[in-house]
């Protein structure tokens, strides 16, 4: 088979499959308070927002306000602001602002703006993907510095549980020699409880060339408690103990292991009037079990706003890390930076 002849069949199949794909899943039917019938693919529903696909239209988004109710044969993760968790598809309702969702015994009612979280936990494997990726640096010519920062995190649901990876890279580079290395990346299994709240393991590597960290490994076990989760933002807090496992970059130190605990406080909020305006952040404190006085804090914040359309962001990203006993071959006690970034919303 020639090369003409792969490229060809390549071709076709890009083209083709979406298109087929596209046809199967846009089944499900969204009624409008103002009396139109949207056909398409409910793909989530977060902070207020139905993400929706459509033929011709492509990824829209529908204000919760603004849907009198939901018909899906497809199984959803329903999470409302009381915490109850149920497993459903959904029919019409009669009443303006609700849907019916099928218990074992009975049709239940609920208001829509009692639903904080909609997620998909059937079909295929691809539509129970979320997540984001994020590009952004920036060039001087006056210093020949040139910053690249890439991030991003994805997200697969099943029922009652969800497997989570984020990364992110940062690095600097002046007259072609780097000067900084700041990457971390983390997966995640989370599995849900009621009464808001869910348990977490985490693994995790990072580098940090400004802390003098070459290498740090960790395993992270602990509990995730909602203390607001609404239509509009959301207030959770994590506690748990972590093992942590660290090489510096001084050759002749060995490596460190060390037990911590960790506590993070975390706050999302989103404005879906226009402009659309998401904003995430969080703070964690780290203190060391096995080492004396040692403790790590660290504070991400992360706002975007909507451009193009939906699924694409623009925004910036900041981190501050400070470690109050780094390895001897640290060049500071602290690391902070601050990048521009481009964010494009997978599903």
């Amino acid at each position: 088979m020639n090369k003409s002849t792969i490229h060809i069949i390549l071709f076709l199949t890009l083209m083709v499959i979406p298109q087929i794909k596209g046809l199967a899943q846009k089944t499900d039917t969204i009624v409008h308070t103002n009396g139109n019938i949207l056909k398409g693919d409910f793909k989530k529903m977060e902070y207020g927002i139905v993400t929706w696909k459509m033929d011709g239209m492509g990824t829209i988004s529908v204000e919760i306000p603004f849907v009198s109710t939901i018909v899906s044969q497809k199984q959803f993760e329903i999470v409302m602001k009381n915490g109850t968790i149920y497993y459903s598809s959904f029919e019409a309702s009669d009443s303006t602002g609700a849907v019916l969702i099928n218990l074992a015994e009975e049709k239940k009612e609920l208001n829509i703006d009692d639903i904080v979280e909609i997620h998909p936990i059937q079909g295929s494997f691809l539509q129970r993907f979320s997540g984001n990726i994020s590009l952004g640096g920036n060039f001087s010519k006056s210093s020949q510095l040139t910053t690249v920062a890439f991030s991003g995190n994805l997200q697969f649901r099943n029922k009652k549980t969800s497997l989570n990876t984020d990364w992110f890279l940062n690095l600097s580079y002046q007259n072609d020699s780097l000067i900084t290395n700041n990457s971390e990346v983390n997966l995640n299994w989370q599995h849900l409880f009621e009464n808001k709240w869910s348990s977490l393991v985490g693994l995790g590597r990072s580098q940090n060339l400004q802390l003098g960290i070459k290498e740090r490994y960790n395993l992270t076990v602990g509990a995730i408690k909602d203390v607001t989760n609404t239509t509009w933002s959301r207030l959770y807090m994590f506690g748990g103990v972590t093992g942590i496992s660290e090489k510096s970059f001084d050759t002749n130190t060995a490596t460190q292991n060390d037990i911590a605990g960790l506590i993070r406080l975390s706050y999302d909020i989103f404005k879906y009037t226009n402009p659309k305006i998401s904003l995430k952040s969080n703070i964690s404190y780290i203190p060391y079990f096995t080492s004396d006085n040692r403790y790590r804090v660290s504070f991400n914040l992360n706002p975007n706003v909507s451009v193009f359309n939906n699924n694409f962001k623009v925004g910036f990203n900041f981190y501050y890390n400070y470690d109050s006993s780094p390895p001897a071959s640290s060049l500071s006690n602290d690391d902070y930076g601050i990048n521009l970034q481009l964010t494009y919303t997978l599903n």
